[in-house]
């Protein structure tokens, strides 16, 4: 189980280094994205090992990381406004 909740933490971080690396302008501070995905990925790890009760690391790191990446794109800002019009238009 430790070694679960560790390689879950570890991919969360990845995650999110790699969301924030990847995407600086629309993200906000890093303060805040770092630990949601290290969060998401711990929620995640424990909702798939509760919901399968086995110790397949393969599979509970997988619903680790879909929760983390979910947890993440909700806080992507969006890019900015599409189809701008002048106001003289």
């Amino acid at each position: 189980m430790l070694l679960e909740a560790l390689s879950s933490a570890i991919l969360g971080l990845v995650l999110a280094w790699a969301a924030y690396s990847r995407l600086p302008h629309r993200m906000p501070a890093r303060s805040l994205v770092l630990p949601t995905g290290v969060g998401g990925a711990l929620f995640g790890a424990f909702v798939t090992h509760t919901a399968l009760d086995f110790g397949n690391l393969a599979v509970i790191l997988a619903g680790a990381g879909i929760v983390a990446a979910a947890s993440l794109s909700l806080l992507v800002r969006p890019a900015g406004r599409l189809g701008r019009r002048s106001a003289t238009a």
